[in-house]
């Protein structure tokens, strides 16, 4: 990859494909919530937007970065299960191009960040399975507690990881989801836990930043940690 010293990191975000209405247009089109190219951009790091069309793992040679964004839930079918009557508004097309990424990133040690869906895509690309509607395991519907309305939830930090270099041993986040990894995939070594067990965070094995988590941390401007952790990744992987 052609480098230099004074061009910022290239970050890959997915995107969603859905359909959108704008000004007097009412059609399919790759969006994307604001925050998470705010996010990129305040840590230093470009962002470009992936849809999920057209998917070519060659698009990692012109990135520095890569970030799995959250989303719909995940088909079952992708890892072998039926559909829970809470699984709803699934896209096995996004599915498929997130873990074409997924793996190229992880063939080629591009740093990757996967947020919430993509904690999820993560391991279910490598192998695992998710729990579809988290209330079944843990009994309660903190993680997502009304629609649109983001929880909180404090997580315990595994010591000795990347992600408790980031946050030390514990932390407080901003969460949204009803689904959560199950059986954890081979290579996937889990960084954090709810206090219920809801794995939060995992990274791969053998990399130098191929981190998930379980939370929304592009929520919370103030806190840029997970972004600007990627995008120094990011500028090593360009440094000569």
């Amino acid at each position: 990859m052609v480098s230099s010293d004074s061009r910022r990191p290239r970050i890959g975000i997915t995107t969603y494909l859905e359909p959108t209405i704008w000004g007097v247009w009412e059609r399919d089109a790759s969006l994307l919530p604001r925050v998470y190219l705010d996010a990129v951009a305040a840590a230093g790091g470009v962002p470009l937007l992936l849809p999920p069309v057209g998917t070519d793992p060659a698009v990692l040679d012109i990135l520095d970065g890569l970030i799995i964004a959250g989303g719909c839930d995940v088909d079952p079918g992708s890892y072998g299960a039926a559909a829970h009557p809470e699984t709803v508004d699934t896209r096995p097309g996004r599915d498929e191009h997130e873990a074409i990424l997924i793996r190229a990133a992880l063939d080629q040690d591009v740093p990757l960040l996967a947020i919430c869906r993509g904690l999820q895509m993560l391991n279910v690309t490598l192998g695992g399975t998710l729990q579809q509607h988290l209330p079944d395991a843990v009994g309660h519907d903190e993680h997502r507690p009304s629609p649109a309305v983001f929880g909180q939830t404090d997580v315990k930090v595994e010591p000795d990881t990347l992600t408790g270099k980031l946050f030390g041993d514990r932390t407080t986040v901003h969460c949204y989801h009803h689904q959560a990894i199950a059986v954890v995939a081979p290579g996937l070594q889990v960084t954090a836990r709810a206090g219920d067990g809801t794995v939060e965070a995992a990274e791969v094995a053998g990399h130098d930043f191929a981190l998930g988590v379980q939370w929304h941390p592009e929520e919370d401007p103030e806190d840029l940690r997970l972004f600007t952790a990627l995008v120094a990744a990011s500028t090593r992987r360009t440094t000569p």
